[in-house]
């Protein structure tokens, strides 16, 4: 079993890529940006970090075979469907 505190520093940054990421290339246009500012980007790595621990959680009730790395990719995937779903919403 890995470190606890570990685990949740990995999870914190997958989601905040995850984010940051989508953002980027999801996210609003140039123009767009230019008005927004930074708020953008926070919000969309918050939002990344919720989907990342709703997908490393669910991976872990699921008991999905592959140690940490099954966890991860979990993880990743939580904070995509999370972060499209949001995208749609809003």
């Amino acid at each position: 079993m890995r470190d606890p505190v570990l685990q949740f520093v990995i999870v914190l940054a997958i989601g905040i890529v995850a984010g940051l990421v989508f953002d980027r290339v999801a996210g609003p246009g140039w123009l767009a940006r230019q008005f927004t500012g930074p708020r953008g980007y926070l919000t969309s790595a918050l939002v990344g970090i919720a989907g990342a621990f709703i997908g490393y959680h669910l991976t872990a009730l699921a008991a999905i075979a592959g140690g940490a790395l099954a966890l991860y990719i979990g993880a990743a995937l939580g904070a995509a469907v999370i972060l499209f779903g949001w995208r749609a919403v809003r």
